[in-house]
């Protein structure tokens, strides 16, 4: 499996490269690489992250479709902000969902460390609707999901799919700059 791994980090650091330039072919690319990530992940017992990417399969779809539409008019795309109410009930219905699915997760299932799974893929989840709907927080959502994913992947075995949150967390931090700027920018 380590080449089909390997290419999956290729394409995901693609993907994330092209979501900091505000490109809307980091759909496409990303439709690829969930593809590939939800076998990697079932052969794993990841099961979070295998069902995951069905979830961004759909989602990165549906985001193809706003992103074309969402542009300004200089044809380039619009960052949003949440407010303080809208940050806050994000960040509790994340926490209170992490919680449910990792207990579910442990319960009903082999899943391998359920409750970390699980809050990676919740994190996940907030951070790509948040992504898709073109809110500067969906950063913060993925700074952290990589901070947790880097050593989830390391203890079962998958080093190249670690290397690529290592990468992604570094891009991250650069996309929430790029994308406060823009912010900042179009508020001027």
């Amino acid at each position: 499996m380590a080449p089909l791994e390997w290419f999956a980090a290729g394409l995901g650091i693609l993907n994330i490269l092209l979501i900091v330039r505000r490109s809307v072919w980091n759909f496409p690319v990303a439709l690829v690489m969930v593809a590939i990530y939800g076998h990697i992940f079932s052969e794993a017992k990841l099961y979070s992250d295998a069902g995951l990417q069905f979830f961004f399969f759909v989602l990165n779809l549906y985001g193809w479709w706003a992103w074309h539409r969402n542009k300004g008019e200089a044809g380039t795309l619009q960052v949003e902000q949440l407010g303080p109410r809208g940050r806050i009930a994000w960040l509790v219905g994340t926490i209170i969902i992490t919680m449910l699915w990792g207990t579910m997760m442990q319960t009903w299932t082999d899943a391998a460390l359920p409750h970390w799974d699980a809050s990676v893929a919740m994190v996940s989840v907030a951070a790509q609707i948040l992504m898709t709907r073109r809110y500067l927080e969906n950063w913060h959502g993925w700074i952290i999901v990589n901070l947790l994913s880097i050593p989830l992947y390391v203890v079962k075995g998958l080093y190249p799919t670690a290397g690529l949150y290592v990468i992604n967390l570094v891009i991250a931090i650069a996309g929430l700059v790029e994308w406060q700027r823009v912010r900042k920018a179009a508020l001027s």
